[in-house]
């Protein structure tokens, strides 16, 4: 459990728990965030002087002095002696009435209470939450991440409702989103993948609004990666063909390339998958980057199981055979290959190779908890009426469930 918990229960199982919504409940995100999270709006808080806060918020808005008045409650000289400097607002109260009606973080002011100092620590390690949360999912650890991400994201979910998020909440609070999701998209079963993708789907509502063209590429990758798993493919290719053309870096673009392959094959769209897994190679030739999309393991596993959804299975066979430099960078990544591997030797019809392919993709899937692949091997074994391979993975799958089912 994280330390940033306010409930003991598992966010891993509260997000597989059948009664219950795959995300919590929050209010729709007010214009106040949008506002105070634009650039313009930023550098004004970023003064902590109210006479410019004031000013830009009313040309922000479109708004005159009178209507900015209204809304305070107070009289138009009393708001144009503000903006001009003529009177300083010293006391506690109306400073805190002013942050409140005009959707201000209260720190912004100068008025803070111990929610407010616990969140702005909590804003402090934002990052590094969501840089360890990383490493613990690339680590083969994706529960640990969720359980790590959910308090965070929850506590920025209630800020940014209240209309109380400054831009640096906004971009963590799209961080957050993102890492969730995509930990969410590592740990559940297929039929709930549809959670993941709603929370890639949120991150990349905050993407488009911040203008961060490098935060917006990463948010389309992800978003359109797990729309893919959520087997919504025709809707990932469109992010995702996005993302290719907005990253502006080679590691970024290559990401695009790799996961747009990935779709494409999915959708046995044999050009498109072409295009992209060339697009994808010609970028990772250039060793520009590193990581876990941008290594040959990954190229190879994405191209075998795009060949196989395109129907060219010999190609495939072939590519199987290549030696591959370097071992996966992630524990699941070598999960996911034993299955596409099975799969391949399945079609070059060496079906003892393709068993003990299978047999140690579910061994090592059921120790990572991840149920996602499980399921695609019953899926291949069931196709070749493995019946050993499919029961002993509906065992996996099983338990499995009842570790992330809520108890009682």
């Amino acid at each position: 459990m994280s330390r940033l918990a306010v409930e003991p229960v598992c966010p891993t199982c509260h997000a597989s728990a059948r009664h219950a919504p795959p995300i919590m409940t929050v209010r729709p995100l007010t214009p106040a965030v949008w506002l105070w999270s634009a650039p313009e709006a930023a550098a004004a808080l970023r003064t902590r002087d109210l006479a410019t806060i004031l000013r830009v918020y009313r040309r922000v808005n479109g708004l005159k002095q009178e209507r900015l008045a209204a809304l305070l409650g107070y009289d138009k000289t009393y708001v144009s002696m503000i903006e001009t400097g003529r009177r300083t607002i010293s006391d506690v109260t109306t400073r805190r009435h002013i942050a409140r009606v005009l959707g201000l973080p209260m720190h912004v002011l100068g008025v803070t209470d111990n929610d407010d100092a616990d969140f702005a620590a909590m804003i402090q390690f934002g990052d590094s939450t969501i840089r360890l949360a990383e490493i613990a999912r690339q680590s083969g650890r994706a529960v640990d991440a969720v359980n790590e991400l959910w308090p965070l994201v929850a506590r920025l979910e209630a800020r940014a409702a209240e209309g109380r998020a400054e831009r640096d909440t906004m971009i963590l609070l799209g961080q957050g989103r993102a890492a969730l999701g995509v930990s969410l998209g590592t740990v559940l079963p297929e039929e709930r993948l549809a959670a993941a993708a709603r929370w890639t789907g949120k991150a990349l509502v905050v993407a488009e609004r911040l203008g961060d063209p490098v935060f917006l590429a990463h948010a389309l990758r992800m978003h359109g990666n797990e729309l893919r798993k959520a087997d919504h493919v025709g809707a990932a290719i469109a992010r995702l063909s996005r993302a290719v053309a907005v990253s502006g870096d080679r590691e970024g673009q290559g990401a695009a390339f790799a996961l747009l392959a990935r779709a494409a094959g999915e959708q046995g769209n044999a050009d498109l998958f072409d295009q992209a897994i060339t697009g994808y190679r010609d970028l990772l030739d250039t060793e520009a980057g590193r990581g876990m999309l941008f290594n040959r393991f990954t190229f190879r596993e994405i191209e075998l199981r795009g060949r196989i959804s395109t129907g060219r299975a010999a190609e495939a066979v072939r590519a199987l055979q290549t030696d591959v430099s370097g071992p996966p960078v992630a524990p699941q990544w070598h999960i996911i290959e034993r299955v596409t591997a099975g799969q391949v030797l399945l079609a070059a019809r060496h079906l003892d190779g393709a068993t003990e392919a299978f047999r140690t993709a579910l061994v090592a899937a059921e120790a990572h908890r991840l149920p996602h692949q499980v399921q695609r091997t019953i899926r291949a074994a069931d196709d070749a009426d493995l019946t050993e391979i499919s029961a002993e993975g509906r065992a996996a799958l099983q338990r499995l469930a009842n570790q992330l089912a809520p108890q009682p």
